[in-house]
């Protein structure tokens, strides 16, 4: 039996850090081309892309699926994908009250 507390996420499940302007997203639309529309928590829509050296790391994108977003500095209306999460991690943060009450779709 894990002796975790039930309220704080695994160790290793990161979470989006506000002091580098990250935060929760949810895939709306697939659009190619590593490019997806996204809602973010902020409330705004946003085009979101996969970086590069992310797209080996961040194999399949569906729509619901949650994400960790940055949004560009240049172009608010855009953003990099950092992280993705399975449905049973996504599952997990909202049962813990995590994920901002407009994106909690899990």
């Amino acid at each position: 039996m894990s002796s975790q507390n039930k309220s704080q996420p695994p160790a290793r499940l990161p979470l989006p850090k506000k002091e580098k302007n990250e935060i929760f997203a949810v895939v709306d639309r697939q659009l190619g081309g590593s490019r997806m529309d996204v809602s973010c928590a902020d409330g705004k829509s946003r085009l979101a892309r996969i970086p590069g050296g992310k797209r080996r790391q961040i194999k399949k994108l569906r729509i619901g699926d949650l994400l960790i977003i940055r949004p560009w500095d240049i172009q608010d209306e855009k953003a990099d994908v950092l992280f993705s999460y399975r449905r049973n991690q996504a599952k997990f943060l909202s049962g813990i009250n995590k994920i901002p009450s407009e994106l909690d779709v899990f």
